[in-house]
């Protein structure tokens, strides 16, 4: 008999990649089911970026490459990160992984004991919690409800810091919310994590450049704290190129160092031509951006708008990334037939199953009464699901 390990069976299965599955299986049956489940940009790659991938293969960039990543590309991440961010990252400070969530288990890795504590800000991605598990860390999760943006202030960071606390992760632009943390904000956060050196913060800015409310702030970006921040980034969401899997962090020295041993034992370096592209997406001016920034900011106002006029649920004003996480609590307790909602997850299930629209439950996220609605597809998608979701929603007494 195969048993699995304890560390397995503790891990939940990612909510976002499971209700995608669920999804594909209606369709195979011939359901007409929009996801809008995925984290994912409908736009291509930009062709520049593709051509770059092109002459590295023709001049047979196929060999293994540095663990780390390529000198040269780590190098137009460290000019990437002073010309956006106004961060100095040397190359030594960079490490390039399979993907940001890769970058995210690294320090994680490198830095948690069974026992040590790692503050999470809720709501928060899936696989923060997942990952700090597997690493035996303990979650201590920091709620922030809708009424406050979602985001916690440097006071509630403050009370959540106990002497075994090791680390801190969050991300702005955010996954769910897409709340995004303007410099005052941060600045009260950094209050809190200067008066304990010890205490490491890992700063997902994954959705950087989808940004509506202007310019992007890093946390590294306070000199007192530089020393204790992980900055995560990578090329997924803005460039389009999820299926490429490339993510870095800039780092303080020795963190980047752990983390090129630890990736050293699991993967080695990321793709080669991968990398190669990678290069053309950080050298170029991220203003090249700006039509599909436009686009996601008006489905943003679609999306808001047409909830708006949905009985009961509210949401914020999310100021970045291509999600709304609405508060749907008021469904709690109705029902339709013989089904009762009681929760989030029997709320997603029944828009699934009655609306054959796809989304993720908030319970993944940290907040049960939420849900998460990407809008990362067209305007006439968009269109449609908000129109099932509201006439499924009425269905309900």
């Amino acid at each position: 008999m195969i048993q699995l390990s304890d560390r397995l069976l503790k891990m939940e299965e990612s909510a976002t990649i499971a209700m995608s599955r669920k999804s594909r299986e209606l369709k195979t049956q011939g359901k007409d089911v929009i996801s809008l489940s995925l984290g994912e940009p409908d736009f291509n790659t930009p062709q520049f970026i593709k051509d770059a991938a092109t002459d590295a293969m023709n001049n047979n960039f196929t060999k293994y490459m540095p663990v780390p990543g390529y000198d040269d590309l780590r190098e137009s991440i460290s000019h990437k990160f002073k010309r956006d961010n106004g961060l100095d990252y040397g190359k030594d400070q960079i490490v390039v992984s399979t993907g940001a969530k890769q970058s995210i288990a690294n320090v994680v890795l490198s830095l948690i004991n069974p026992g040590d504590e790692v503050i999470i800000p809720a709501p928060y991605w899936v696989s923060y919690i997942e990952i700090v598990k597997v690493a035996g860390g303990i979650p201590v999760i920091v709620n922030a409800g809708i009424e406050k943006d979602f985001k916690i202030t440097g006071p509630e960071l403050a009370k959540a810091i106990t002497p075994k606390s090791k680390l801190m992760i969050f991300s702005t632009p955010c996954n769910p919310t897409g709340t995004v943390y303007n410099k005052e904000e941060l600045r009260g956060l950094a209050d809190a994590i200067g008066k304990h050196p010890s205490l490491i913060v890992l700063c997902d800015e994954i959705y950087e450049h989808i940004n509506f409310e202007g310019k992007h702030e890093s946390l590294a970006q306070f000199e007192d704290i530089y020393e204790q921040v992980v900055t995560v980034n990578g090329v997924s969401k803005a460039w389009a190129m999820t299926g490429w899997r490339l993510g870095y962090i800039g780092a303080p020295k020795t963190i980047a160092d752990a983390c090129n041993k630890v990736q050293g034992q699991f993967t080695s370096g990321t793709c080669s031509i991968t990398q190669k592209a990678a290069i053309a997406a950080m050298e170029a001016n991220p203003e090249v951006l700006k039509d599909m920034i436009l686009a996601f900011k008006n489905r943003r106002t679609l999306v808001l708008d047409a909830l708006s006029n949905i009985p009961g649920i509210k949401t914020n004003n999310p100021g970045g990334a291509f999600y709304v996480f609405p508060d749907c609590s008021s469904y709690f307790g109705k029902s339709y037939g013989a089904l009762k909602i009681n929760n989030a997850s029997d709320l997603c299930m029944f828009l699934l199953e009655e609306a054959l629209v796809a989304l993720v439950t908030g319970d993944a996220f940290g907040d049960p009464n939420c849900f998460r609605i990407s809008y990362a597809a067209s305007e006439e998608t968009l269109n449609e699901a908000m129109r099932r979701i509201k006439d499924a929603l009425s269905k309900l007494k």
